[in-house]
């Protein structure tokens, strides 16, 4: 199982655009590479359920939430506060997506997709925020990954986008 998890490191207390809007951007990519979509630490005071609807009613991206819903029909979209002491195991390993990896921590994409080829889980996070991922998140994490393998920082969407889809193209020209 491989997920998308996106953390809020933007407003932990008001809702802002920000925050649907990468919901909105988030489930398309999700459904499209076979990923599951999980939030962390959004300022929404709903259930994944409710969240489906008002994404639905805030945007037209994603199909108008289409996707965010099919997600959520076949139990690939899940909502949670940031873990204190560690990510729910049934994702399997956290991986930090970061420009700066910890060199003891870093995985390569070819060792990466010999696990998902072995049918290994992984949790890949993505900082929602200019301030990114907290050093928290960095220790916490078993692995630390460098999607575009050159050190070049991504933007949110863009790093939310290129994810799943590089690691979803590794993967299949391995099998």
């Amino acid at each position: 199982m491989l997920t998308l998890g996106i953390v809020n490191t933007y407003d932990k207390i008001k809702i802002h655009e920000a925050h649907y809007r990468s919901i909105a951007r988030a489930a398309p990519i999700a459904y499209a590479f076979g990923f599951n979509l999980a939030l962390f630490d959004y300022p929404f005071k709903m259930d994944a359920c409710e969240l489906v609807n008002f994404v639905k009613d805030k945007t037209t991206i994603g199909g108008s939430g289409k996707y965010l819903a099919e997600l959520f029909g076949t139990g690939r979209f899940f909502v949670f506060d940031l873990p204190e002491k560690g990510f729910q195991p049934q994702f399997g390993f956290p991986v930090v997506t970061t420009s700066h990896p910890d060199k003891k921590k870093e995985i390569l994409l070819p060792a990466l997709s010999e696990f998902i080829v072995r049918k290994k889980s992984f949790l890949f996070l993505i900082g929602l925020g200019h301030k990114g991922l907290s050093p928290d998140l960095f220790e916490m994490a078993r692995y630390h990954l460098d999607i575009t393998s050159k050190g070049v920082s991504l933007e949110t969407c863009t790093a939310i986008g290129a994810v799943p889809a590089v690691i979803s193209g590794y993967v299949k020209g391995k099998s």
